[in-house]
């Protein structure tokens, strides 16, 4: 692709949605020029949110790391959850119901805030987020309900959450562990590529589905989202993909690049 093709694709381009573990940053390091990316960006009079599957946190959370990482307003307050999608969707499809959650007490005390009541005895359904707490008898309490039948609403598909040093197992493989167990997969899952993401980014941010670009560094997660929902879909070699990832992949990005501000020229 040209430049001036890739100046083109990206013309139309208002808000970008933002991945932000092996995308923005990693750990707690930033990527080489992603507070430039974010000036740029103003500068040109667009917008940026930052959307993560990562439920294992609250977006108070991720707001406060992006403060101390120097991100400036209104880019570091402008934070979506795969828990905020997910909550979205409980509380239209449960709404007097009560839910059992596998999830971070940070998680927990932020969806009761936004209305959710969760039990821990005979739930209406059960919501599963990444939780870095999780023991045996947590995972044995959860794929209980699930093997009992109650309702399976999974935040995000992420098999493994990148870090400084590696990776870690995320929400794929807690639900593999849950479908070996139960036999059961998730009956909806909210995250990143699915819809209910999409929607909460449409009802947050405003724009239209092709005047927003989903950047992240994960082909089945973040590629997917912008992809298959008529947004642009980027690719960032800075996380978990590689070159060879996109060459064996059935997901294939509108535009690639190895980092966030390698976009800078083309805005």
């Amino acid at each position: 692709m040209t430049q001036d093709m890739i100046r083109a694709r990206l013309s139309g381009i208002r808000c970008f949605l933002l991945d932000m573990d092996g995308t923005f940053y990693l750990g707690d390091r930033l990527i080489e020029g992603s507070l430039a990316f974010l000036e740029a960006l103003r500068r040109t009079g667009r917008d940026a949110w930052f959307l993560t599957n990562n439920s294992s946190k609250s977006a108070g959370a991720y707001v406060d790391k992006l403060t101390r990482m120097g991100v400036p307003e209104p880019f570091r307050s402008q934070v979506m959850t795969s828990g905020h999608a997910a909550a979205h969707y409980l509380m239209e499809r449960f709404p007097a119901g009560k839910g059992y959650l596998l999830g971070n007490d940070v998680l927990r005390a932020e969806l009761e805030g936004m209305g959710l009541i969760f039990t821990e005895e005979d739930p209406d359904y059960v919501l599963v987020a990444f939780d870095t707490t999780l023991d045996y008898q947590k995972m044995c309490k959860v794929c209980d309900f699930i093997r009992y039948g109650k309702p399976y609403i999974a935040t995000h598909p992420d098999f493994n959450c990148p870090t400084e040093t590696g990776f870690i197992p995320d929400m794929g493989a807690i639900m593999a562990f849950i479908e070996a167990s139960t036999g059961r997969k998730a009956d909806i899952i909210l995250g990143k590529p699915y819809g209910g993401i999409v929607r909460e980014a449409q009802m947050r941010t405003g724009y239209a589905l092709e005047e927003m670009a989903m950047a992240g560094d994960r082909l089945y997660t973040d590629v997917a989202t912008g992809v298959n929902h008529g947004m642009t879909g980027i690719l960032v070699l800075s996380g978990e993909a590689t070159m060879k990832d996109v060459e064996e992949s059935d997901v294939k990005p509108h535009l690639i690049f190895d980092k966030l501000a390698d976009m800078i020229p083309y805005l």
